[in-house]
């Protein structure tokens, strides 16, 4: 195959962007490849990627090679070398042409030897391809049902090798566990892989003005106590072997190949003759072990039982109910730890970010629910390091909408249960009350916090609770039985009937009870 048809993403408009206005409509194209987009990444207002998490795993890709671009990988201040970087206003050219002419050969995503983020060794390891609908994730394979387009097996569409890039990165991050294509290493021959790195997990990042500031800010910071050579903590397209998959030996050796190499699946992309699509892929294991799960971008809570785990996607779920999380180290109501590229990324730039969370409602296996995708206003102001006092009315004032939320259901569901004499998880008055109180819940969140009124914020929560209740339960107050039910659960809007506590003393008279 000639060079011309390995489609080289230093060059191949392989990446979606949107512009700063001041940039003249002449000087606009739609997608640009690797080398002009940091090239101009100072005015690009943002990635254009459709696919959230396809949008989180490509940040990840593009942090390592901010990193590596910057060299703040090898300064002796990680900090003030970002600092440098800033106050310079662009990624120098200089550097991004010596980074890429040293790997060029590394960024072709059909290359025989070095395919992109690839490994070339599973057309002889794997008994068949795992068929294009598989890679594609929004299409359903197998007797799955349909997602967001109908498919199907026997007639695959081929996709555009941009499209496939996509789908190649959210594997990489957000592949399911289960069967798979087999694969046979030496003596070895399985055909399951454990999950992918974020499945499940919802994946934060600080967003500012331009590309440049987003993929600064977005850096992890390296291990102090630890001095990283580039060569003993590779990116996967800077190896010239690949890995062992029996072993996880020499797999994560520092920050970079914990960000960009530590996927539990591997993929090989089947390109059409003319190089421009993917008519087809294998799709199977990459490591027998499972990899430590740790990740700068997740927000990491702590079980009842002591076991950490990221706080999952939930398409449900508004993102003021994650804010608190964000801005405080210890945020009231969960222990929790906060995403540490937060914290680093509040001290570069002032209170203009934003934080973007990405990621999929999905189970560990094949089931994906919905994409999620959210923005915050410009928050990083408020957060601990800045305005402590703030944040803590911050978390106050999530604490009080999540309180009243949670009494909602339970008073919804009690009044189902005794009006329809069962017991149930769920129940149709539950749903349609959620339906209408988080929406609303939200917009009395982001409207205090905007005017800074944090005062009587629980009586504000309180009443949409009361009359949200009073509306999903009122065809049942026409009849004794469904009147009864829904006045002996209202009490459960205000914190439900005390505990019987048994062998307690009586209080003695004239003591209020």
């Amino acid at each position: 195959m000639s060079t011309d048809l390995y489609y080289d993403l230093l060059t191949e408009p392989a990446f979606p962007v949107r512009w700063v206005d001041s940039v003249p409509a002449d000087r606009r194209p739609e997608a640009v490849g690797l080398r002009e987009l940091f090239v101009r990444a100072h005015e690009i207002s943002a990635l254009a990627v459709s696919l959230p998490p396809a949008l989180s795993a490509l940040y990840r890709v593009l942090y390592a090679l901010t990193t590596r671009i910057t060299a703040v990988d090898t300064a002796d201040d990680w900090h003030e070398a970002r600092f440098d970087v800033r106050d310079a206003g662009r990624f120098d050219p200089d550097g991004i042409d010596r980074y890429f002419t040293e790997f060029a050969e590394r960024f072709r995503l059909y290359d025989p030897v070095y395919p992109f983020l690839q490994d070339p060794r599973l057309k002889d390891q794997c008994d068949k391809t795992a068929g294009l609908n598989k890679l594609v994730t929004t299409r359903p394979s197998g007797s799955n049902h349909a997602w967001f387009e109908h498919a199907a097996d026997a007639r695959p569409v081929a996709v555009a090798s941009a499209q496939a890039l996509e789908h190649l990165l959210v594997w990489r991050y957000y592949g399911p566990s289960g069967r798979c294509s087999a694969r046979t290493v030496g003596p070895v021959k399985e055909a399951n892989c454990v999950a992918g790195p974020l499945r499940t997990a919802l994946s934060y990042h600080p967003v500012g003005a331009t590309l440049f500031e987003t993929l600064l800010a977005g850096l992890p910071e390296p291990d102090r106590t630890r001095r990283y050579q580039r060569a003993a903590d590779p990116c996967p397209w800077e190896r010239n072997e690949p890995t062992d998959p029996l072993t996880l030996k020499g797999v994560v050796t520092g920050p970079m190949s914990k960000l960009v190499g530590h996927s539990q699946h591997a993929l090989l992309l089947v390109p059409d003759r003319a190089g421009t699509q993917t008519r087809d892929a294998y799709i199977t294991w990459a490591y027998r072990e499972r990899i430590p799960r740790d990740d700068d971008f997740l927000i990491w809570q702590i079980s009842q039982a002591g076991n950490r785990y990221a706080r999952y996607a939930d398409a449900r779920r508004g993102l003021w109910r994650d804010l608190d999380a964000l801005l405080l180290s210890d945020p009231p109501g969960v222990e929790s730890r906060r995403p540490p590229v937060i914290s680093t990324a509040a001290e570069l730039f002032d209170e203009t970010f934003r934080i973007q969370a990405l990621g999929i409602e999905q189970e560990g296996q094949a089931k994906d629910t919905q994409v999620v995708s959210a923005t915050t206003a410009p928050v990083l102001h408020l957060m601990q390091e800045r305005d402590l006092d703030t944040a803590r009315l911050v978390g106050q004032l999530r604490l009080a909408g999540e309180r009243y939320g949670q009494r909602l259901e339970r008073a919804a569901k009690q009044a189902w249960a005794q009006f329809t004499n069962s017991k149930v998880h769920d129940c149709s008055w539950s749903a349609a009350a959620a339906a209408r109180y988080w929406p609303e819940a939200e917009r009395e969140f982001w409207k205090r916090l905007e005017e800074g009124r944090f005062e009587g914020a629980a009586g504000a929560f309180r009443a949409s609770a009361e009359q949200i209740y009073d509306y999903v339960t009122e065809a049942a107050a026409g009849t004794a039985r469904g009147a009864r039910a829904r006045e002996f659960a209202r009490i459960e809007l205000y914190g439900g009937r005390p505990k019987k506590t048994t062998g307690a003393k009586r209080p003695a008279q004239g003591v209020d009870r």
